[in-house]
């Protein structure tokens, strides 16, 4: 792909995206109104900076970011946690890119796309560019490492039970096929450092492996860098599932000190959807073994008369085939998004709105079961209400106070997650809290 032509791609988003973005909301949604023209009239473009000292309480630049988004208002997108939406700049990104790709019959593969988008990866990840290698999401990262990592019959892995399926079922795969130990212990929802408690407990001269979530699906926050030096002084490998944190908040997988750390696109992050990323330590990658290569795996030089070839000195070798550069462009537009509003700014906001949301579930007399503490919770909230059905509570919310939501019944939980980003605002929580209040009315 022609540098030039990418970068030109890139500056004339603005200009297209006004011209099309009132299409693509109807196309999405027919019966949304915008009800400022004002801001209808700039919705696509591309979002400008923020004041440099930027708060969850200036309304009208968050008013801003909620509109560089096609989301709907009717039904209102509280489940991030399960899928994210992409703003108008990935979407148009994605777009000029499949055409550009039919245009040259192309993969589109170049350094641009290895080192622009990656970088902007490694700025959302906190590390090199070349430790990242692309993944169609989260799961098949998890597999990679699952499968990767050295271990034979007998050897233990510690894991929790509140881990995503994806996550825990890459592992008892390996279980099954090559007599690997799962041993796991159940979160605590009071204290990281009764978490650290359970783990140093389950640790015996057989552990080989770590193997936890740094947001769980009930929105608690792990204690991710507690648990890298815990790995470090046992001389563990260390992996982590990041499917709900990158894009939500900052991360640093140099401090969490994690071998592997995969992620999905399509979440937080905002990308679009098949996207995902997984990192690789360098001093890990000789260690972690590429159980699928090909073409993209290896340095070019191959002899098919001794079967020797080379793998790439970096997380690249994950990638075997042809990857679709279309969607990973979007995933770089998508973190630049990110990237400009700031991931401290984004999590601030994010963090404030659940808060507010705990505040008022507080009130309310609701059961969260989410951590209260605020260095242990996410902006995922996960909660019940006693006396009231789970059904009740989901239709309630579903079909009069017109939410997007994730039921939880994962572990037994039977409860409703919201799931709070950027886009979303504090008249959201409101209108959330409006029908938990409803719920409980009527249950």
């Amino acid at each position: 792909m022609d540098r030039r032509w990418f970068l030109r791609s890139a500056a004339g988003i603005g200009a297209g995206a006004v011209a099309g973005a009132a299409a693509l909301r109807e196309m999405v949604n027919p019966t949304a109104a915008v009800a400022d023209s004002a801001l209808a009239a700039v919705e696509g473009a591309p979002l400008p900076p923020p004041p440099v000292a930027l708060d969850p309480g200036n309304i009208p630049y968050w008013l801003q970011v909620r509109n560089s988004f096609p989301v709907r208002r009717d039904p209102l997108y509280v489940n991030n946690g399960g899928l994210g939406p992409s703003p108008y700049e990935s979407i148009h990104m994605l777009k000029r890119m499949i055409d550009q790709q039919e245009l040259e019959c192309s993969t589109l593969h170049s350094g641009v796309l290895w080192n622009s988008v990656k970088e902007k990866a490694g700025r959302c990840l906190g590390c090199d560019a070349d430790e990242i290698a692309y993944t169609r999401n989260a799961t098949e990262g998890i597999n990679i490492i699952a499968n990767g990592l050295p271990l034979k019959e007998g050897d233990e892995v510690i894991t929790t039970t509140h881990e995503h399926v994806g996550n825990t079922i890459a592992w008892v795969a390996r279980q099954k096929r090559d007599g690997i130990v799962i041993k796991t212990f159940t979160p605590s929802m009071e204290s990281a450092e009764e978490n650290i408690k359970r783990m140093k407990a389950l640790i015996t001269k057989r552990t080989r492996a770590f193997n936890v979530t740094h947001v769980s699906t009930v929105g608690q926050l792990m204690p991710v860098n507690e648990i890298g030096k815990l790995a470090a002084k046992h001389g563990i490998y260390y992996f982590v599932d990041g499917a709900q944190a990158p894009g939500m908040m900052p991360v640093d997988v140099r401090a969490i000190g994690c071998h592997a750390y995969a992620t999905s696109g399509h979440k937080w992050l905002l990308g679009p959807k098949g996207t995902g990323l997984l990192y690789v330590r360098k001093d890990t990658l000789d260690e972690m073994d590429a159980k699928f290569v090909g073409a993209y795996s290896a340095t070019g030089k191959f002899s098919m008369t001794t079967g020797e070839y080379h793998l790439i000195d970096s997380a690249q070798r994950y990638e075997y085939g042809t990857v679709n550069a279309p969607l990973f462009a979007g995933l770089g537009a998508s973190m630049e998004f990110l990237l400009r509003i700031g991931l401290d700014n984004v999590w601030a906001h994010n963090h404030a709105l659940a808060r507010a949301f705990m505040d008022g579930l507080t009130e309310i007399g609701a059961r969260i079961i989410t951590p209260l503490h605020p260095d242990e919770h996410s902006s995922m909230i996960t909660f019940k209400l006693d006396g009231v059905t789970q059904a009740h509570l989901s239709k309630v919310l579903r079909q009069e106070a017109k939410l997007v939501i994730r039921g939880i019944y994962e572990g037994g939980f039977d409860a409703i997650r919201i799931s709070f980003h950027a886009y979303n605002n504090f008249d959201d929580v409101e209108q959330v809290l409006a029908g938990v209040r409803t719920a409980k009315a009527t249950g």
